[in-house]
């Protein structure tokens, strides 16, 4: 329909780190007021709201130090009309960039790599002014390098072609036709073809691809057994696997097609994890506690540039952190093109919350349709309720309605 706008930026930013709606969604005024209800009942609350407002399944895991408390909502399979479960696997998108932020930050303890030394050290002639990006910059988004999920043709052929295989090699190429957003060094603009670089980079160095270090390095000391990247394709796509789903709203109605299918060749090092609230709960404690790095490599991550000019939103080396309404939160967010997803946890380690939508939306008609309202106010309540859930404290009263912090982030 060509009356429909195509939200490319998420339909593959959609593992792109959503800075807008994180801090929008997590700022404090997002949650409506629920009287005397508990955070258990304000959890299945606000989960069965988003399945109101027009996701197809919802999940979310809360730990307060304390307990762990869940909720889903809806469905993980349209087709079979399977139930959602807080167990069951899904796509985390760019949480991914964590994952890999911590295989090079290993590296570094290990002295293979140095975090400000020049890419084109570890890359020759791969990344255009590789004598000047370092990978620092690649970790933290500041290299200027074009994001090439924003590159219209290629999420063209993502969407009309999703099961063809493309390489790294494919995805840099295309990136790199574009001009940077500016001078290595002199600004943040979140670029997924960083974290391909990255990729390479660790193959280059261990000679060995990312989805054999994800397992070799940081599932199995771990024990995150249901973790892995998937190349190209995710394994197991019946029960315990949540589907996801590309949305489009027109007049006020969805529709959705189902992803669960289509290739993850596209996302590779910079979104193609797929994993579990559980297991990602687990990591990013692991890795805030001190457990998956060394003091030092773990002081370099949480070194931030600020993101928005209010300072509440800030970037470290794959890793970011968020003033919410409820407490200071580290984490990460992402996205496929049928998955929306957020693991954040407190600065000790100790917290954690982690949830995933298995809808994304990628296409509206109409920017001021009240479903896309609708939608954006249950999924900023969502958020903010779990996030405080983390923290022990009960939601702000408020209403969400940035609509535009939504849609920017999708775009």
């Amino acid at each position: 329909m060509t009356s429909t706008r195509h939200l490319s930026r998420s339909a593959a930013t959609a593992f792109g780190v959503a800075a807008v709606l994180a801090t929008t969604a997590l700022a404090g005024t997002t949650a409506q007021a629920a009287g005397a209800d508990r955070p258990k009942n304000d959890l299945q609350r606000t989960a069965d709201a988003m399945v109101e407002a027009g996701a197809v399944g919802y999940l979310v895991r809360v730990n307060d130090g304390q307990q762990v408390r869940t909720a889903t909502a809806g469905l993980a399979d349209l087709n079979t009309q399977r139930r959602i479960r807080n167990k069951d696997q899904y796509e985390a998108g760019s949480q991914t960039k964590t994952f890999v932020s911590v295989l090079t930050l290993q590296l570094v303890a290990q002295g293979k790599v140095k975090l400000d030394a020049p890419v084109e050290q570890y890359l020759p002639g791969v990344v255009p002014d590789g004598k000047n990006i370092t990978v620092r910059m690649l970790l933290q988004h500041t290299s200027g390098l074009f994001n090439y999920t924003e590159d219209e043709d290629f999420i063209s052929g993502a969407l009309t072609d999703p099961t063809r295989v493309v390489t790294p090699q494919e995805i840099l190429k295309g990136a790199f036709t574009h001009k940077p957003y500016f001078q290595p060094g002199q600004g943040w603009y979140y670029s997924n073809t960083n974290y391909i670089v990255l990729g390479e980079l660790l193959r280059k160095v261990t000679g060995h691809p990312v989805k054999h270090l994800v397992q070799e390095r940081i599932a199995k000391p771990l024990k995150l057994r249901d973790t892995y990247l998937a190349d190209p394709f995710v394994k197991d796509t019946g029960p315990g696997f949540a589907h996801g789903y590309a949305a489009e709203i027109a007049d006020s109605k969805f529709s959705y097609t189902d992803t669960s299918g289509y290739t993850l060749s596209w996302a590779g090092a910079a979104g193609a994890v797929v994993s579990t609230s559980r297991d990602l709960s687990t990591f990013y404690s692991a890795l805030l506690s001190g457990k998956v790095l060394p003091a030092a490599q773990l002081a370099e991550m949480k070194k931030t540039v600020d993101v928005d000019e209010e300072g509440a939103f800030r970037y470290g080396l794959g890793l970011f952190a968020t003033d919410t309404a409820c407490g200071t939160a580290w984490g990460h967010d992402g996205g496929t093109l049928g998955h929306g997803t957020t693991t954040l946890v407190s600065a000790d380690g100790k917290r954690s919350v982690s949830g995933d939508v298995n809808t994304a939306l990628i296409a509206v008609a109409d920017e001021n349709d009240p479903a896309l309202v609708t939608y954006a106010q249950a999924y900023g309540e969502a958020q903010t309720t779990a996030v405080c859930a983390m923290f022990g404290k009960k939601a702000p009263s408020g209403t969400y309605s940035d609509v535009a912090g939504l849609t920017s982030a999708l775009r």
